[in-house]
């Protein structure tokens, strides 16, 4: 009984190390090729284009959350200071703008 285990242990060992191996060389390669894709344009500073579109894209979108949730905590101080009768023009005003702030930020996650 125990030679057919011993057997297959370094059989075992032999493929995961193969299939190790080759995963670790195919990731390598899939990043060599993104590095050196020529369709990738750079900056003049080194960096990948689609990399710092990235980088601003977040930015401009944790400025536009920002944005909204101050605009939402004024929506909902004139909701709560006027009675519900009363609909002023500013807050529709400040709805329009959630809107096309949301809007911004769908179009830019959508890239």
């Amino acid at each position: 009984m125990d030679a057919p285990e011993t057997t297959h242990r370094p059989r075992r060992a032999f493929l995961v190390t193969a299939i190790t191996v080759g995963l670790a060389s195919g990731q390598t390669a899939s990043n060599q090729a993104a590095d050196d894709d020529p369709t990738q344009k750079r900056l003049p500073s080194g960096k990948l284009q689609s990399d710092a579109m990235a980088k601003s894209d977040y930015d401009q979108n944790v400025k536009d959350a920002r944005e909204l949730t101050g605009l939402s905590k004024s929506i909902e101080l004139e909701l709560e200071k006027n009675d519900q009768n009363v609909l002023s023009l500013g807050l529709l005003k400040k709805l329009d703008d959630v809107e096309k702030i949301t809007k911004r930020m769908r179009t830019r996650m959508k890239r």
